[in-house]
């Protein structure tokens, strides 16, 4: 989401690297740069304002100085007071003795009931029990939806037709809740293409009457400043407790997710990063700070590793590595493991390093890539998997075949493959400072 504003404050950076001292003016020049940069990417006028008007006090002063690298200091200034914007990391409350209700309110579009139906999935994960609400029966399609994806997720879903008030419908659903120990209420509420008086009356409604420990707007970060607009008028009605940003791995602007904290004084809670349903993160404003910047986030990086990896399957992998005994069948189990993490493309941008090499090429081209290197190897038998030495002309035409590539490919694939053993002996062994590139066709 924040590709060309990521891109033109690495460019601004890049010119202050080049110089030595850093001179007022050259500080000023740099900050008008990255003020265009930031209004281009649909910041709010007056966040950006103060946003930079902190960095330029600290600066021109003496912390910029008398530091050893100017430029650099000046980075790590800009990165701890986009930081400050975006707001300390805030988690739900769910204080207090069950069943706790999470009230999801928005526009119509917005993406809320796929994220009341991630929203579940996160908290059964976490040991909750999560009932689901389809709290907008004026839309069928709504609760069908709703319906559809407790099924999936195997998450009981409270709906009581189109007659019964929203505010009734509620009410039953934390009484079911009450009577079967379900630990978390999340109601889907009703949205419409544009506010109106109805609508917030009806929300004003069900929150006096259930009286929520959270109310939580969900806004597409794709409809940039309006969705700040959006954010401020149901503050002002119903009182929010935070935001969940949906579409963030859209092609937006990204000015919404840096304004919406500043200007409404609502806490960001999760990210909507996908379509799947465990596409939900929490807001860590550090990490989307140093995504912006171009710094990557590695810790993101490691808790989807932590969630999608086999402890058991990677002690063994390591205990085969040791003994020099990593072979086809192992690669192919660890490309079906980083599978797990989602799209390659967009792994690359949080890896510090890749991000700016991820939008060099296509989004496609890396799990297409992957994905020939799997049909290659599912193309061989057990034996060859374990031993590829076997692989003489007739058995690699076969797999070819069978594959979709070329003998060509094929060879390209065992030749990178022996590479990789090679290397991987010589790390284990203790005689190699790491690993190469990874596998490409």
């Amino acid at each position: 989401m924040f590709e060309n504003l990521t891109d033109k404050l690495q460019a601004v950076f890049k010119k202050l690297s080049k110089r030595g001292r850093l001179s007022e003016a050259d500080v000023d020049a740099a900050l008008r740069e990255v003020r265009l940069a930031l209004l281009e990417a649909d910041v709010n006028y007056k966040v950006v304002k103060d946003l930079l008007a902190r960095v330029r006090e600290r600066a021109v002063g003496a912390e910029v100085r008398r530091s050893l690298n100017p430029a650099q200091q000046v980075i790590k200034i800009v990165n701890e007071e986009l930081v400050k914007t975006l707001g300390a990391p805030d988690k739900l409350d769910l204080s207090g003795p069950p069943p706790h209700v999470i009230m999801l309110v928005g526009l119509q579009g917005s993406g809320k009931t796929t994220t009341a139906a991630k929203l579940a999935l996160r908290l059964r994960k976490a040991g909750h029990r999560p009932l689901l609400v389809a709290a907008d029966p004026r839309r069928p399609a709504a609760v069908a939806q709703l319906e559809v994806l407790g099924r999936e997720l195997d998450v009981p879903v409270h709906s009581e037709g189109a007659e019964v008030p929203p505010p009734v419908v509620c009410a039953n659903a934390l009484a079911r809740a009450r009577d079967s120990a379900y630990s978390v209420v999340i109601l889907d509420t009703g949205g419409r293409w544009h506010i109106d008086d109805a609508l917030m009356r009806e929300l004003e409604e069900i929150k006096a009457r259930i009286k929520p420990q959270e109310v939580l707007l969900v806004a597409d970060a794709m409809t940039g400043q309006e969705a700040v607009r959006v954010a401020e008028e149901f503050n002002r009605r119903v009182g929010l407790t935070g935001l969940i940003l949906t579409k963030v791995d859209g092609d937006a602007r990204g000015g919404a997710a840096i304004s919406m904290r500043s200007v409404t004084g609502v806490p960001i809670k999760f990210l909507g990063v996908g379509e799947k349903l465990d596409a939900l993160e929490p807001f860590h404003p550090d990490r989307l700070a140093s995504r912006i910047l171009g710094m990557g986030d590695v810790l993101t990086l490691i808790e989807k590793a932590e969630a999608a990896f086999d402890q058991e399957q990677a002690m063994a992998l390591g205990e085969r590595l040791a003994k020099g005994e990593f072979d086809l069948e192992d690669f192919r189990q660890q490309l079906r493991e980083v599978k797990k993490l989602g799209p390659l493309s967009q792994l690359m941008e949080i890896i510090p390093g890749l991000s700016q090499v991820s939008r060099r090429i296509s989004p496609e081209i890396p799990d297409r890539q992957m994905k020939k290197i799997e049909a290659i190897i599912n193309s061989m038998t057990l034996e060859e998997r374990r031993n590829p030495r076997i692989l003489n002309a007739s058995r690699k035409r076969r797999i070819a075949r069978g594959s979709g590539t070329t003998v060509q490919e094929v060879n390209q694939l065992l030749a990178q493959f022996r590479q990789m053993q090679r290397m991987m002996k010589q790390l284990t062994s203790g005689k190699g400072k790491g690993l190469g590139l990874p596998l490409r066709l």
